[in-house]
């Protein structure tokens, strides 16, 4: 487990050989940093999702999964997802058509207008 932090929060496609070696040879341990890891790479997923119906249903179990897992840093992630479940749905019902170029805008104006005042 020395030295192995960075192992854990690279993404495993950006990995290089040593440091795949070495998360292979961690996985292969029950412990609750690898629970952990996978439970993070599992919800990497949510991000694939193109229709809001699934997104839900996914969500849902991870979050249910996430909250018997007895990892209490999981938990507090899982019942914060949950908080904000509405939020992060209507990503998927606005179907990505939305960009932010509206809200860039107003912030440009507004920092124009503090800089004059």
């Amino acid at each position: 487990m020395i030295k192995s932090r960075w192992v854990f929060l690279k993404r495993p496609d950006n990995l290089t050989e040593k440091q795949g070696s070495k998360l292979a040879e961690l996985l292969k341990h029950n412990l609750k940093t690898v629970k952990s890891y996978l439970l993070k790479e599992e919800f990497q997923l949510f991000w694939a999702y193109a229709s809001p119906y699934w997104v839900e249903l996914f969500l849902d179990d991870w979050c249910a999964k996430t909250m018997r897992s007895k990892i209490e840093p999981m938990k507090k992630v899982a019942r914060m997802l949950r908080n904000h479940r509405r939020l992060l749905l209507n990503w998927f019902w606005a179907e990505r058509r939305f960009s932010s170029g509206v809200v860039e805008g107003f912030n440009n104006k507004a920092k124009l207008t503090t800089r004059k005042a």
